[in-house]
């Protein structure tokens, strides 16, 4: 990886899905009529942290949290071997608004594919879509983010890629 650069650090990681977690609390406490809904894979640590957030910040409240896999609904897929991971969905979508959660909005095709794979689970009343990183000006669908924790301006070249090791951060690197 070339032309690094850091976009968040550890602790402003943590404050930005704080912000976000708090963005839900504020709209959809107490969340009988909400489910949060993690894309796979990647989006993942961030719905981890925002729905275990909400319940630390809410004990009383108590959260219909989910995993969506889109292997199969990319329209990427053009016949190589995939390797899925699992849908967790254990509580009914049906006339439910959805907080759909991933790590960075792009092209706007995983989302697309998210959408797909949610209907095959039922008819939401609503879907809104929770983003840590927005690369803004890439957009190839008319998709866009509800809740945000960071814009960026980004060209096609570059890279973001949010870290959860060791060292938590968000960095914007060169892939050429």
């Amino acid at each position: 990886m070339k032309g690094i650069k850091t976009i968040m650090e550890e602790d402003q990681l943590k404050l930005t899905l704080k912000r976000l977690a708090h963005e839900l609390i504020e709209k959809h406490y107490p969340f009988t009529d909400t489910c949060i809904i993690g894309i796979q894979p990647r989006g993942i640590p961030v719905s981890d942290f925002i729905s275990q957030y909400i319940k630390e910040v809410h004990p009383e409240v108590e959260v219909n949290y989910g995993k969506l896999d889109i292997t199969f609904y990319r329209d990427d897929f053009r016949g190589e071997i995939r390797i899925p991971n699992i849908t967790e969905l254990p509580f009914s979508i049906e006339n439910k608004k959805i907080v759909l959660i991933d790590d960075v909005l792009y092209t706007g095709r995983t989302i697309r594919s998210a959408m797909d794979a949610l209907l095959d689970h039922g008819r939401a009343k609503k879907v809104e879509l929770c983003i840590l990183v927005d690369r803004k000006f890439s957009r190839e669908l008319p998709i866009q983010p509800d809740y945000v924790g960071k814009s960026i301006d980004s060209i096609v070249t570059q890279k973001v890629k949010v870290m959860w090791g060791d060292e938590k951060k968000v960095i914007l690197y060169d892939s050429i």
